[in-house]
């Protein structure tokens, strides 16, 4: 891990000036039975040694460098993780309104920005584990990989042996956080000038070979950026436009084998069956609400996590694409989408990510925050565990993440678990009062949508016929 925070995560840390604008992500897991407590423990202080963020905080820097990580001295695991008796009546949703809390509170910046509850003595004999952290720790590939240090694969808890060595940390010096605010500009600015000389080079050589290719490309780079940045006057949505402090959380579950078949049978992927879903339930709340609606604009989370990444982190950017919302036709909307997620995944702004997102953190926060409190909702996918999952010998028997609504009216977070899409509902009570009406809208909408998956898939287009040559007869001498 690098000492500085990456610019997108000091992007999010800086948002939260505006508690409307946190990046809090809660995960509950259920698990049949109370797990081994020391076993527990043995393995998130594994996490804790084996993953830096886990046991460091965050302090600012003199800008434009971003905050630093640095080890917490004062760290203690016990802080971090707690053991709680749930409160009567002991069921899901008791543990559904801890995550609640979880979800709005603020953390503390002073230590490690991670808790983890095990929740005991649930009415059904079960258990849960309330997990609590920064979208800075992790994004949701990065949390299963620390997710993979913490699971079994059998019901019989791994013997893992001793614990890693407590990561070695240096003492803070006098003046050392401007120290070292001055090597970060010194080192930003021969970065700066050397891709700005090569560059250049590159520019100037390209564009004497291939001008007009060359003259395309910055165009279309600096229209993507654009894109990127604009920030939206006002919602799509005519009725989900207020924004609070209140959330309310809700979950679903739909076949995972389904929903592929239902996307591939329309000629998409999962992903383009899931937002057809979402944005199907998302049409059907607005005609509860008497309200037309055509597009809504929504931010979906594009992985750029490269080969030889460190595991964990958060290796995510935000795109914001506009979605037709309006398409009744649930085959054709899963076709439209697939087209408009595609070219968001292309956008050659992709790459200057870090880039962009250092620039947007030298911009005063009431613009960045425009980018973002009028975004309609935002949707995620996250792959999880294909097979069965242990915890200190309780088997995990479903897996539910909540992410953050970033200032956006809802967030719909899909996890895989074996052949189980798990939908985790995070919803901003301004925009949406009354989260028990759009979950029935959005119930309605993956059920249009996997009825899909009992329809034969149309069949390819045949091929155009050869025409065979016509044969002159040779004449006859």
């Amino acid at each position: 891990m690098t000492e500085y925070m990456r610019n997108t995560d000091a992007f999010a840390l800086g948002m939260e000036d505006d508690a409307r604008l946190r990046s809090t992500v809660v995960t509950i897991l259920t698990l049949d039975r109370s797990p081994d407590w020391d076993v527990l423990v043995d393995r998130l202080e594994r996490v804790a040694r084996l993953m830096p963020m886990f046991r460091q905080r965050v302090v600012p820097s003199t800008p434009p460098a971003p905050p630093r990580w640095v080890y917490d001295p004062d760290f203690d695991l016990r802080f971090h993780l707690r053991r709680v008796v749930a409160p009567e009546p002991g069921t899901f949703e008791t543990v559904l309104e801890m995550a609640r809390n979880a979800e709005m509170g603020e953390f503390d910046h002073s230590r490690p920005m991670w808790t983890a509850t095990l929740v005991e003595g649930l009415a059904d004999g079960g258990a849960a584990i309330v997990v609590k952290m920064h979208h800075s720790l992790a994004d949701g590939i990065g949390g299963m990989q620390i997710a993979s240090l913490v699971f079994d694969f059998q019901a019989e808890p791994a013997d893992l042996g001793p614990l890693p060595p407590v990561p070695s940390a240096t003492a803070a010096l006098p003046l050392d956080g401007v120290r070292r605010s001055l090597e970060y500009d010194v080192g930003l600015t021969r970065k700066l000038v050397r891709t700005a000389t090569l560059g250049s080079t590159k520019l100037v050589v390209g564009g004497v070979r291939h001008p007009r290719a060359t003259l395309a490309s910055v165009w279309s780079t600096a229209t993507s950026v654009y894109r990127t940045v604009r920030p939206i006057n006002h919602t799509a949505s005519p009725i989900m436009q207020d924004r609070r402090l209140i959330r309310e959380l809700g979950v679903h579950e739909v076949p995972l084998s389904a929903l592929k078949l239902a996307g591939r049978n329309a000629g998409g992927s999962l992903n383009d069956a899931f937002l057809a879903a979402v944005t199907g339930g998302l049409r059907r709340y607005h005609e509860r609400h008497g309200a037309a609606v055509d597009e809504l604009m929504v931010t979906m989370p594009i992985s750029i996590r490269m080969p030889g990444d460190a595991e964990g982190g958060n290796r995510i950017t935000l795109m914001r694409i506009a979605l037709p919302v309006g398409v009744s036709d649930p085959r054709k909307r899963i076709a439209e989408i697939h087209e408009r997620a595609l070219s968001a995944r292309n956008e050659p702004s992709l790459k200057l990510t870090q880039d962009i997102a250092a620039g947007l953190n030298l911009l005063p926060r009431w613009y960045i925050g425009a980018i973002l409190r009028h975004v309609d909702f935002l949707a995620s996918n996250v792959p999880g565990a294909p097979v069965p999952v242990w915890v200190g010998g309780a088997a995990v028997t479903m897996q539910y993440a909540f992410g953050p609504t970033i200032g956006a009216g809802i967030n719909v977070t899909l996890i895989t678990y074996q052949d189980t899409c798990a939908l985790g509902i995070n919803a901003d009570s301004g925009a949406v009062p009354d989260l028990a009406v759009f979950q029935e809208c959005l119930v309605e909408g993956f059920e249009e949508v996997l009825a899909l998956g009992l329809e034969p898939a149309p069949a390819p287009p045949a091929p155009p016929r050869k025409k065979r040559p016509v044969r002159t007869p040779t004449p006859i001498a």
